[in-house]
């Protein structure tokens, strides 16, 4: 008789005391030594059950983890996991936000975001080999350091081992509803630069033209133009040195939104469109990193997602699919055509504030639905 891999002894407080050491671990994507501290402990932890590659890092960003599972048809196109193991949260979050459980609730930096979901992947992994089950096709997962910030530095890398898959599979967070992701909206980075005139701001304040207050008109102007197609925020800014000068300088980043490739496009234009000199101050616009629109209703997700639907009515929640904004490395493996499933992780809410948190019963859920699906696809 075989198993049922949803019916697999998954315990979500074994589940929560495995993830600790991974949410105690701080990896901040610009802190590579940080990130490959995490990396050593995910290597670690596959290591038990398969082949482990440590990729260096490039680009300043720490390495990745590639796992490839034991399989009768090992080489062949199979089913990537691919996970981003870096966080938004600088080293020294966990004095004000601590791993605590409080109930069902649990807390800490990145557990929601996406460490939870990674952990509970190899967790499903891990169950079906301990039940000597052998999955249809070779399984291998990807973890990476720079999700978080576009993924400049490991794209071409997952894009190359998506191609070599048939499937792939992202533990990002659940939805709200704790729905599935079956497209994301393409996503769009952009760095600004004012430069103005110095001089000293008690003595000599007109005859300086400050890059600083050029700058946060330009915000006000960039933020203004977000509509219901196209959004755009500024969340990084960095000016001054002496609150007695003048700025002559003033850098920021900002971010835009989109549903489709189209609505994206014209953004871009009109943002770029603002560059320019105005009273003596330029305003320069340079492109940063761009996640291509995954476009829902692709027919591979949209049968993914009627198997994880089914295997979900069978662990008794109703799954819901969507497409969705915030971006993932599925924009990439989706936009290629692959068939792509996302935010197959834990259930939670904020993620990338100091309220983090997730539901630890959705351990035990996510596991049992990652490991059907992996038993079912083929």
């Amino acid at each position: 008789m075989t198993m049922d891999p949803l019916k697999l002894p998954f315990d979500a407080d074994a589940m929560l005391a495995g993830l600790r050491p991974w949410i105690e671990c701080e990896s901040p994507t610009w802190d590579a030594a940080a990130v490959d501290r995490m990396m050593d402990l995910a290597a670690y932890d596959l290591a038990q059950m398969a082949e482990i590659e440590r990729i260096p890092g490039r680009m300043g960003f720490g390495g990745c983890v590639r796992a490839r599972f034991p399989h009768p048809n090992k080489g062949e196109p199979g089913i990537l996991i691919v996970g981003h193991m870096d966080t938004v949260h600088p080293v020294g979050t966990l004095e004000k936000l601590p791993f605590k459980r409080e109930g069902d609730i649990c807390y800490g930096p990145g557990i929601m975001d996406m460490k939870g979901g990674n952990y509970t992947s190899v967790e499903a992994i891990r169950q079906l080999i301990a039940a000597g089950m052998q999955t249809p096709l070779p399984v291998t997962v990807l973890f990476t350091p720079d999700e978080e910030v576009g993924t400049p530095s490991t794209r071409e890398l997952i894009e190359a081992e998506a191609a070599r898959n048939k499937y792939v599979l992202v533990p990002e967070p659940a939805r709200d509803d704790g729905g599935a992701v079956i497209g994301r909206y393409a996503i769009a980075r952009f760095n600004l630069r004012t430069h103005g005139l110095p001089s000293h701001a008690g003595a000599r304040l007109s005859e300086g033209k400050s890059a600083i207050a050029a700058m946060a008109r330009k915000i006000i102007e960039i933020e203004a133009m977000t509509g219901d197609d196209c959004t755009f925020s500024v969340g990084v800014i960095h000016a001054g040195q002496w609150v007695n000068c003048v700025s002559s300088v003033c850098e920021a980043e900002a971010l835009s939104m989109a549903k489709t490739q189209g609505d994206l496009d014209d953004g871009v234009a009109r943002l770029m469109a603002l560059a320019g000199e105005e009273n003596g101050v330029s305003f320069e616009i340079t492109r940063g990193v761009t996640r291509p629109v995954w476009e829902p209703d692709q027919p591979g997700t949209m049968a993914m997602f009627e198997i994880a639907k089914d295997l979900a009515s069978d662990l008794g929640f109703e799954l819901t699919g969507a497409s969705s904004g915030g971006g993932s490395d599925g924009n990439f493996t989706g936009y290629m055509g692959i068939p792509t499933l996302d935010s197959l992780g834990v259930r939670g809410k904020g993620l990338h504030t100091l309220t983090e948190h997730i539901e630890v019963a959705s351990l035990a859920e996510r596991g049992r639905l990652i490991a059907g699906m992996l038993m079912r696809l083929s």
